[in-house]
């Protein structure tokens, strides 16, 4: 394969895997807690909406990230509130969630913005911008390091760098912690941890926490570092990909990782085909755009149709944990 091709690749991988990582850690924080996190689509969405506005009407990158985190994880709040506090039904409160974002950003974006739901371009001082950029051009010259090194691993905006940071991290913290042990028990045999002298509910609602930190930052992303502005439904179902990715991946978040690499992967090449032509042999033309871009979900449904059951969920994973004395 040619090397600048392999360099572009890689970056278009890493750039579209970044927010479908940070929304897988968010459920695998959330999931190996016990709670079924099925609103990361309607998380990512309203906090995207939230930095869009708040970068347009203050100018501020700082504000812009403050606003998408707050909205991230009163949103995990309200989602703890309604199943954790109240024992509701996680799936149908996720896709609650889900559809109220989605019919919310519409609403408040015509209403404060008058633009078809849209908010206004973003200035450049509220984008991300790349790191590493001059080490990358340095690299130019430098047969294969180049291409692959210098255009593929550098020059990302600080986003896709913390994304790959916080997978081992999060692999750390499960892992290697006395809470990560805790929080993976309160997933398997909340009783036990009860009978321990733990907080089941202090548990979840600090998974819920870090869960609407990360879908805060996935969301943000899209609007600082990929578009240069908020648009409608953006998420695009990236939401339930990553959802998708944590499960092929078996709630772990290395393997999460190179899950929402793949799914990444498969979206840059989607991009990369649009306006080929096809062989004489099947008709010949460019190959229709439609089919390009349902090519990533496609492949991510037939993933899971051949990996799905291999995958052991949390014990108590959806069981709401009711106190008994």
């Amino acid at each position: 394969m040619d090397e600048a091709l392999l360099g572009g690749l890689l970056a278009s991988t890493l750039r579209v895997s970044a927010p479908l990582i940070l929304c897988a850690l968010a459920a695998v924080l959330s999931e190996r807690a016990g709670v079924i996190d099925l609103g990361l689509e309607g998380k990512m969405l309203l906090s995207a909406f939230a930095a869009g506005a708040a970068g347009a009407l203050t100018g501020s990158l700082g504000l812009a990230l403050l606003a998408a985190l707050v909205v991230g994880v009163a949103l995990s709040m309200l989602h703890g509130y309604a199943c954790v506090s109240h024992t509701g039904d996680q799936v149908v409160l996720g896709m609650a969630l889900t559809m109220i974002a989605a019919g919310l950003t519409v609403v408040l974006g015509i209403a404060w913005f008058k633009q078809g739901g849209q908010t206004p371009p973003l200035p450049d001082a509220v984008r991300l911008t790349p790191w590493f950029s001059g080490l990358a051009d340095s690299l130019k010259g430098v047969p294969v390091v180049g291409p692959i090194v210098g255009g593929g691993l550098l020059g990302h905006n600080p986003m896709v760098y913390l994304a790959l940071l916080l997978v081992p991290a999060v692999w750390w913290c499960l892992y290697r912690t006395r809470i990560g042990l805790r929080l993976r028990a309160t997933g398997e045999n909340p009783a036990m941890v009860d009978a321990a002298g733990l907080s089941v509910k202090a548990l979840r609602y600090g998974a819920l926490a870090a869960n609407g930190l990360l879908c805060a930052l996935a969301g943000s992303y899209l609007v600082l570092a990929q578009n240069a502005n908020f648009v409608p439904n953006m998420t695009a179902g990236r939401g339930y990909m990553a959802l998708a990715a944590m499960i092929f991946g078996k709630w772990h978040p290395v393997l999460a990782l190179w899950a929402c690499l793949l799914f990444g992967f498969l979206d840059a090449v989607a991009i990369r085909l649009q306006g080929v032509a096809l062989p004489a042999a099947l008709g010949g033309g460019d190959v229709p755009v439609q089919a390009i871009q349902a090519l990533p979900y496609v492949l991510t449904v037939v993933l899971l149709a051949g990996f799905i059951g291999r995958s052991r969920a949390p014990a108590a994973l959806g069981v709401p944990y009711v106190k008994t004395r």
